[in-house]
């Protein structure tokens, strides 16, 4: 591990950033240019302590897990990312099936503030959404294992089929053809084999959707939502693919004619608070707004 390198590399990264770039407010007179460190730190979700060590080149080696973090809050293109991990002695990760979301999407992202946006991968992992799609669907980038996957929790977690008990048949059928064209793409992978080996062996569904070879890449769909706070949203999915098809970005957008944009108002003023005890009131917000 280079450790000098390291720190002046981390350093110029963030002095190159403005509160902007990554949905901060400017706040009060800076001495320095760019971010401060704590505000790295809490984009990372680290200790400004551990930062700070970094950048002072006392830290520890850090993982590949808090490498993929600085990089993320840095908004670190590809190659960047690939030379922080070269820093610091570990192997970049593979460009197919990337985890790494680049600061183009990142921008777009912080800049949809009003609206629920993600980005997922090719496979279905959530790797990052904003705030208005956390209130909506709760967090969703913490999952380990087979859970990072929609797929994988769309045919084995019940919950999650309720939230859309309109088409439940029709959304299975998406997201098995959605996988079909990932894992024809990315043949071999081991990451997709895993995946659709662990589907077919434990639901029966999947296999029989899988058996149909149906084939289809999503890129934009109707979709109606059932929210226990505000009922049901009725909205469009927009999906932006990146050049090299290993990331989308998702973008949900009320259906016109409906009232799902007076719901997301309301949603964005909750926030992330339970309104298990305040259902009636919010039902007349919506009667009466």
């Amino acid at each position: 591990m280079d450790r000098d390198d390291l720190a002046d590399f981390l350093r110029r990264r963030r002095e190159q950033l403005q509160p902007a770039d990554v949905g901060l407010l400017p706040g009060a007179r800076r001495r320095t240019p760019g971010l401060r460190r704590d505000e790295v730190a809490l984009l990372a979700g680290m200790s400004t302590d551990y930062y700070t060590r970094l950048e002072q080149s006392r830290g520890p080696r850090p993982s590949v897990q808090v490498l993929s973090a600085l990089a993320r809050a840095l908004r670190l293109t590809d190659d960047e990312r690939d030379h922080l991990f070269h820093l610091c002695g570990h192997t970049a990760p593979a460009r197919g099936g990337d985890r790494h979301v680049g600061p183009g999407l990142l921008f777009l992202l912080n800049k949809l503030d009003d609206t629920p946006a993600c980005v997922i991968s090719d496979l279905g992992e959530v790797l990052t959404q904003n705030r208005m799609h956390m209130i909506m669907s709760g967090e969703r980038i913490q999952h380990t294992g087979p859970d990072r996957y929609i797929a994988w929790r769309w045919f084995t977690d019940p919950e999650v089929r309720a939230k859309f008990p309109d088409d439940a048949e029709r959304l299975a059928r998406k997201h098995v053809s959605d996988l079909r064209a990932t894992a024809a793409r990315r043949a071999g992978d081991a990451d997709v084999t895993e995946l659709v080996s662990r589907l077919r062996a434990t639901s029966p569904e999947f296999e029989r959707l899988w058996s149909d070879h149906e084939v289809g890449v999503r890129l934009n769909d109707a979709k109606r939502i059932h929210d226990p706070r505000v009922g049901m949203l009725d909205l469009i999915c927009e999906t932006l693919v990146t050049p090299n098809a290993t990331q989308k970005l998702l973008v949900y957008y009320p259906r016109p004619g409906s009232d799902a944009q007076e719901k997301l108002d309301l949603l964005r003023v909750i926030g992330t608070q339970s309104l298990s005890d305040e259902s009636d009131s919010a039902e007349r917000l919506l009667d009466h707004g």
